[in-house]
């Protein structure tokens, strides 16, 4: 009988330790920026100002997730921060003003890839500009 629950331990311990958790939360990682915003006249060719962008919303999706999984709003200094991250990748993104004039919606996405190598790694990213 002793036997039977060590091996029953045994296993359940090895189950355990193998399973891998995915990107996500529930980690010590981090991921942190900033957003740089520019205004622009209606045509795109007179930059009116640039500022570091407050209440702009950042989006993460975790691993190869086809939609966002969190959404964070910057700071009054354009800074924003993804906490409590596992190890793994992760794509930070953010919307800007097309520029082109050929997206019907007027706005495109902006994206940068991140990953985590260490569980209490910070990962800053470069700054993401954007139009206004």
């Amino acid at each position: 009988m002793k036997n039977k629950l060590i091996i029953a331990l045994t296993l359940i311990t090895l189950i355990i330790s193998s399973c891998s958790k995915e990107e996500g939360e529930g980690g010590r990682a981090s991921i942190t920026g900033k957003v740089h915003a520019k205004n622009y006249n209606a045509s795109f060719t007179q930059l009116l100002s640039e500022y570091y962008a407050p209440d702009e919303d950042v989006y993460i999706i975790y691993g190869d997730n086809n939609f966002y999984d969190d959404k964070i709003t910057t700071d009054p200094n354009g800074v924003f921060e993804f906490k409590h991250l596992r190890k793994g990748n992760y794509t930070i993104f953010v919307y800007s003003k097309d520029t082109t004039f050929t997206i019907a919606s007027g706005v495109e996405a902006k994206y940068l890839d991140a990953e985590i190598k260490d569980k209490e790694e910070v990962v800053e990213l470069p700054d993401f500009e954007i139009i206004k």
